[in-house]
């Protein structure tokens, strides 16, 4: 095995750039992967633009597919060679968070503004897995065996953008034969609204601009997608419930406008999921609050990680109730990651999101 691995690296604001690192040290309780598959998300565009703060040197990317290369002393239950991925999000399994079920928070401690984000190590406290090789921590709590007969594409959203997007439609508490309105159709707003259909919402209405996303968004289950630069989101979605407003409503995108379109379009005690990462304040306007007497629920959601999770969303998808295939419009290598940045950091191309092959 070689003793360097190339790897994307994070050096200041609007600079990622390839470079070279020494393959990680294994610890009793680590996995070393071979990255055979990862991607870029939209919480590493805030990286690059300095909207998240990092440490530089950080190898950035938390969405690996790969190779099991070497096993920590004291791993019990996986072999070498074995396929997997491993979550975004990736808790110990014995601290607080964990132990109380809430596997995302594990880690979370003192405040220290986004930093309040406990279980999210890779790219952010550690280094990730936009490289060839990834060092996973508390391997037996996060290694999930990729089943056989999934392609690394099959289960590539499963680390973050689907259990992201899953985990807004959970924390909504949808029930059948409710309605839902889903604020942006991009990745994860995408699998919110199959999260959705999967949960059994019988009226569920996208928000999107993008003909291409909202054909998409009609795949995984919307049954109206709105254009909003045609038309009034907020207008529309009354119109199609008869002014009762919707029972769930999720905002995938992190802008203000759209929060509060969200929170405009709830029944009465109806719940408004948000997904979005914001950089910004959010105010909360005083009439679509109702003042605070609406009996409103505003929940958010971190990507739910840990092995178990995982296991379960790879099921979803080798069921064959989700295809997440078309969410992957553009494939390159390890070498092009500058490029690969640069194309989906502008939304160019139709881009959704990219395929990276170390």
């Amino acid at each position: 095995m070689p003793e360097k691995m190339k790897a994307a690296i994070f050096l200041e604001p609007g600079r990622i750039v390839l470079g070279e690192k020494p393959i990680p040290d294994v610890g009793p309780l680590d996995a070393l992967i071979r990255v055979t598959t990862t991607t870029i998300c939209g919480t590493d565009v805030h990286i690059l633009k300095g909207e998240y703060p990092v440490a530089s040197g950080l190898t950035v990317g938390h969405e690996p597919v790969g190779i099991i290369e070497k096993l920590g002393s004291a791993v019990r239950g996986y072999e070498e060679g074995q396929r997997v991925i491993a979550g975004a999000i990736t808790p110990s399994g014995w601290s607080n968070a964990s132990l109380a079920g809430c596997h995302a928070q594990c880690g979370a401690g003192t405040r220290h503004g986004w930093k309040a984000i406990g279980g999210w190590r890779f790219g952010n406290t550690i280094d990730g897995a936009q490289a060839e090789y990834l060092l996973v921590p508390d391997a037996m709590a996060n290694l999930a065996p990729v089943p056989e007969g999934l392609t690394d594409e099959q289960v590539l959203m499963c680390p973050d953008i689907m259990s992201t997007g899953f985990g807004g439609a959970e924390a909504g508490r949808i029930r059948i034969g409710d309605t839902v309105a889903i604020f942006a159709q991009g990745p994860i707003g995408l699998c919110a609204t199959a999260g959705a259909r999967l949960m059994g919402a019988s009226t569920i209405i996208g928000v999107e601009a993008v003909p291409e996303r909202a054909e998409i968004a009609r795949r995984m289950g919307a049954d109206h997608v709105i254009d909003f630069t045609k038309s009034d989101p907020v207008d529309e979605i009354m119109r199609i419930t008869d002014g009762r407003g919707v029972d769930v409503a999720i905002e995938a995108l992190g802008r203000q406008e759209t929060f509060e379109a969200a929170l405009s379009v709830l029944r009465p005690a109806g719940t408004l999921s948000s997904l979005g990462v914001y950089s910004a304040d959010l105010k909360i306007p005083l009439e679509a609050f109702a003042a605070g007497l609406g009996d409103h629920k505003i929940v958010t959601t971190l990507c739910p990680g840990g092995k178990e999770r995982m296991r379960r969303l790879m099921a979803v998808v080798a069921s064959g109730r989700i295809d997440t295939a078309p969410l992957v419009t553009h494939r390159f290598s390890l070498d092009d990651i500058e490029t690969a940045y640069d194309l989906f950091a502008h939304q160019r191309d139709g881009v959704l999101k990219v395929a990276i092959h170390p």
